[in-house]
């Protein structure tokens, strides 16, 4: 399963797959497929640097979400995501990271 179109109106904003940036997500090609038990999750930044998840679906009786998130929780997802497409200064400037 590949990140598909997918735009919804939350709160009185656009949150629109096809204008943001695709961050992260835990699409993994096996060889023969990207799916992961039939669900896939999806991190994007909008271009005023809102976050927000797609969780995709391909199990009949569910329906594919997307859900609106904070800075705070977009990180722990990106954390989280194995297939990252931005690295992590890219994906959150401005966010102070440490070393261990």
């Amino acid at each position: 399963m590949q990140p598909r179109e997918k735009i919804e109106v939350i709160d009185h904003k656009r949150y629109n797959t096809e204008t943001a940036t695709l961050i992260a997500g835990d699409d993994y090609w096996d060889g023969h497929n990207f799916e992961r038990h039939g669900r896939q999750t999806f991190l994007y930044m909008t271009p005023k640097g809102n976050y927000f998840a797609t969780y995709l679906t391909c199990w009949q009786g569910e329906l594919d979400r997307l859900v609106p998130m904070s800075q705070d929780v977009a990180v722990t997802l990106f954390e989280e995501l194995a297939e990252k497409r931005l690295d992590f200064e890219a994906a959150f400037t401005g966010v102070k990271v440490e070393d261990a």
